[in-house]
């Protein structure tokens, strides 16, 4: 890896990390349009210049967030059944769901009609969404953080599957999209600091790689807090079709390039 290449990761980690787009769905295909094999430096630079992206959101949420007692607790709730399912199923999610791009692709797909079909049932009015967060219970903080658990499979987007979930409870798409970048920080680093772990061998041995890994840190946190910033924008105006329709045509004419 370069410092073009640690750029441009960083670029697309931060960006897409909290677009309902599947951040790992990009990471993988930008690796293979680079020529990057998938090898232990890069596994750790990806989850390296994931925590600038969180830092993003700290950056940009923290105080609202430490002045919510009830919003903690509710953030707590969402996240301990994706941890539960992260820690159970970790060997499965690293060693089976990453194996085919085919997959991962049909499932990004796939997650893009959802979001067609629930943005067909708003305009339908058959489902109504006007609630803002404090509205939300900390029944639906569970069922939030059963439903981030289906983002363990790569292509389904985590920020998505909240974003989705959320709408499906009745909430604004900007007040779901600011949930799921909240919900984002304790899983994410959660899940970084245990991918450290387990690579801890391979931590140590990079120490000359530190360079790059800063790099694709400080990027990744510049393009994050741009795309935050731009998607609550976006949601209060706009719907989540556009992404709908970006999944179905991006996911078709990759399908096409591996056949």
């Amino acid at each position: 890896m370069n410092i073009l290449q640690s750029i441009i990761f960083g670029i697309v980690e931060g960006i897409t990390e909290f677009l309902p787009v599947s951040s790992t769905f990009h990471l993988i295909w930008t690796s293979k349009f680079l020529g990057l094999t998938q090898s232990d430096f890069t596994k750790l630079f990806e989850v390296f210049i994931q925590g600038g992206a969180v830092l993003a959101v700290i950056f940009l949420y923290f105080k609202e967030v430490m002045k919510d007692r009830q919003l903690i607790i509710k953030l707590i709730l969402s996240f301990i059944p994706t941890a539960l399912v992260g820690f159970l199923m970790y060997k499965i999610i690293k060693g089976v769901f990453f194996e085919s791009t085919q997959t991962i692709t049909i499932a990004f797909i796939v997650i893009g009609v959802v979001f067609l079909i629930v943005e067909y049932l708003i305009q339908k009015k058959w489902l109504k969404i006007d609630l803002d967060l404090k509205k939300l219970t900390y029944r639906q903080a569970i069922l939030m953080g059963l439903i981030q658990s289906l983002a363990v499979f790569p292509g389904v987007s985590r920020a998505g599957a909240v974003i989705v979930g959320m709408m499906g409870f009745g909430y604004k798409r900007s007040e779901a999209a600011k949930y799921s970048f909240m919900l984002s920080v304790p899983t994410i680093l959660a899940a970084s600091v245990y991918d450290f772990y387990k690579m801890r061998d391979v931590v140590s041995g990079s120490s000359n790689y530190l360079g790059l890994l800063i790099i694709g840190f400080v990027v990744a946190f510049v393009s994050a807090y741009i795309g935050v910033k731009w998607l609550i924008g976006f949601l209060q105006k706009n719907s989540l079709s556009f992404f709908g329709w970006y999944r179905i045509i991006i996911g078709i004419i990759l399908l096409l390039l591996l056949i």
